[in-house]
């Protein structure tokens, strides 16, 4: 196919993935335990008004559906970055154990501090994630050869196996934080409020400007460590502040909405699929594509099982296997 072509292709996914996006919003207002026409969703966005339907969608669904956007797009691409970072196709922000760090945060915030609000437990998420993340660096930059793929990848597998061993010894000794941590465990955006967003959108921001910073690098780095040095980067540089933006980013959404499971391991292929690998265009398609299956995923949920709830973190499970499953089974995800 002539590069005019594939530019359009591109073009084209970009664009869909952008209307995909906006439908996802849309039918998450829209829709829920009590069904809400688009048309009144549209005027109670744009022209205000005090209906019943109106304070729904101003108060309960558009939080839930900006923390959405937020979680599925900082997910998305921490798990681009760390895959880009390890060179490996199965790495996703588990790989480093940050988000059992922000598990040990949040228990230690409900079992030790007496903390049980969202909003509490976001700062110690955060710090949980950040404190596990620079544990696995130096476990995987000391000794000869430095941070190498493998080493952090086997120094995320110990430092999670540590930091899960403390979530259960806690949880074992303080069996009253089982059922809270429970909740925030399993991954969901319901009772998410306007507060957790003014709390955690700095952060995506910072974490989103550090990772599209190395997006050269990340490309570079794909052929090799020696190929990216004899082009000009600096590959300890790139890997350094691609994983503090992954660690942002990851500490953050986790934070705000519990470990997801599955956005930072599917998206990026999905994303990969639809783009090529120039991480330039990889990663504001992973950015897209993040949300909508987190926000899709959400939606289906509530509405599955009325009048209960699925969490989102089991939904985007069983909605993005199918998608990986096919990928591969395509042969679309590159080695």
């Amino acid at each position: 196919m002539p590069a005019v072509g594939r530019r359009d292709v591109r073009v084209l996914a970009i664009v869909g993935a952008a209307v995909a996006l906006a439908l996802a919003v849309l039918f998450s207002l829209a829709v829920g335990a009590r069904a809400i026409a688009p048309s009144a969703v549209l005027d109670a966005l744009l022209h205000g008004g005090h209906s019943d339907a109106a304070e729904v969608i101003r108060g309960l669904r558009l939080p839930r559906t900006v923390v959405g956007l937020m979680v599925g797009a900082a997910l998305a691409l921490a798990g681009t970055v760390l895959q880009g970072i390890t060179r490996n196709p199965i790495a996703d922000p588990g790989i480093l154990g940050i988000s059992q760090g922000a598990s040990v945060g949040v228990v230690l915030a409900i079992a030790c501090l007496g903390i049980h609000t969202l909003t509490g437990y976001v700062w110690l998420a955060f710090a949980g994630a950040g404190i596990a993340s620079v544990a696995v660096y130096a476990i995987a930059s000391s000794g000869r050869g430095g941070a190498t793929p493998v080493k952090l990848a086997l120094g995320g597998a110990a430092i999670n196996a540590l930091l899960v061993s403390v979530t259960t010894a806690v949880l074992t000794t303080k069996a009253s934080a089982l059922d809270e941590f429970r909740f925030w465990q399993v991954g969901s955006l319901s009772g998410r409020d306007a507060d957790l967003i003014q709390q955690v959108w700095p952060f995506l921001l910072l974490g989103t400007l550090l990772v599209l910073s190395v997006a050269r690098g990340l490309d570079a780095l794909a052929l090799g460590e020696d190929v990216a040095k004899g082009l000009g980067q600096r590959v300890a540089t790139v890997r350094i502040v691609g994983g503090l933006g992954a660690t942002v980013l990851t500490g953050a959404g986790v934070a705000a909405a519990g470990p997801i499971a599955f956005i930072g391991l599917a998206v990026p292929h999905i994303a990969r699929a639809l783009v090529g690998s120039d991480h330039r265009r990889l990663l504001p398609m992973a950015a897209l594509t993040g949300p909508v299956m987190l926000l899709v995923a959400d939606t289906v949920g509530r509405v599955i099982f009325p009048p209960s709830e699925v969490p989102a973190g089991v939904m985007t499970a069983l909605i993005g296997v199918p998608f990986l499953v096919t990928l591969v089974r395509r042969k679309a995800v590159p080695a």
